[in-house]
């Protein structure tokens, strides 16, 4: 999916662009807006009850705290949680090749949504006041909901790596308007996820590469959901040696996916208990390591590049 936005047309597209995972279910997606009215911020989301076993995959593919990658490497590797199979080099990337790959299947239609900028604005956003948030929405503080709520703040508040620039958005205006930022005032840009072509209700299964697209970006922004009472996306982009690539995907049971995924080059700087080294046995800066997105990310690229 790719959405285009111009300063030309920046207004008419700020409410048709909303958060197509969203909508998502199934392998459609439909554009819907859902601007806080119609959203009980109290109600603990899916997302949000179930972090324990599915809110993690954040981590799993970015440079998140040392104790994250801790808890995750502390993990028995001979029952690998499912949800790892995103990960690989850049050899792996020829045509025929077959590798198991984890696509989430979640209806997130009961996902959050995203608040207006006037009223998210409202809210606090820090660990600070992380006490009078359980108040605001009524959650008991040893709640799976407060630990989710908690566990996003702290990951908003991590300091970025060396050469990386990074933001959580908290309303889909402040998410462009950082965006843009990254690239440019006057920038135009484009959002590639991934899309599940024909419906599937097998979400591991073993994928044949039937082709593959290398886009030639000068940089790279990708954001990530995470588990809030209101939509929050944390989005980064590193200046560093990567690639993106568009790659077509076959899988056993006939499903067709359209997938972007990006090969880190230098893997010199990372946190050495990075999951990925475990599922790849390579250590830092010894290989490039690659994954792909999730369904439910957004990866945003300047227009001018060759989709």
């Amino acid at each position: 999916m790719e959405t285009r936005l111009g300063l030309a047309c920046w207004s008419f597209l700020v409410g048709a662009l909303l958060l197509f995972m969203l909508a998502y279910d199934g392998g459609t997606r439909n554009i819907t807006i859902a601007f806080g009215r119609d959203v009980e911020l109290k109600e603990a989301s899916t997302d949000m009850q179930n972090l324990e076993t599915d809110g993690h995959v954040l981590p799993k593919i970015t440079q998140a705290g040392k104790e994250e990658h801790k808890k995750m490497k502390g993990k028995d590797h001979n029952h690998m949680d499912p949800e790892l199979n995103v990960f690989f080099t850049p050899n792996d990337l020829k045509i025929g090749k077959k590798m198991p790959i984890y696509f989430a299947q979640k209806n997130t239609s009961a996902s959050p949504k995203f608040l207006p900028r006037e009223e998210s604005d409202k809210i606090p956003f820090s660990s600070k006041h992380f006490p009078s948030l359980l108040k605001i929405f009524s959650f008991p503080k040893h709640s799976p909901q407060a630990k989710a709520m908690k566990y996003t703040l702290k990951h908003c508040e991590f300091p970025p790596m060396e050469g990386e620039t990074k933001f959580c958005a908290t309303s889909l205006e402040s998410l462009l308007d950082s965006t843009r930022q990254i690239f440019g005032p006057n920038s135009e840009f484009s959002m590639l996820s991934t899309t599940h072509l024909t419906n599937s209700s097998v979400p591991l299964q073993n994928y044949t590469i039937s082709q593959v697209k290398n886009i030639s970006v000068p940089r790279v922004i990708g954001c990530h959901p995470l588990p809030y009472p209101y939509a929050v996306f944390y989005c980064h982009s590193q200046q560093s040696d990567t690639c993106l690539f568009v790659i077509m995907l076959e899988g056993e049971d006939g499903a067709r996916v359209k997938a972007p995924a990006i090969c880190h080059m230098d893997t010199s700087m990372w946190n050495k208990d990075h999951v990925a080294f475990d599922v790849l046995k390579v250590q830092p800066g010894t290989s490039p390591v690659c994954h792909f997105f999730p369904p439910d990310n957004l990866v945003w690229v300047p227009l001018s590049s060759a989709l």
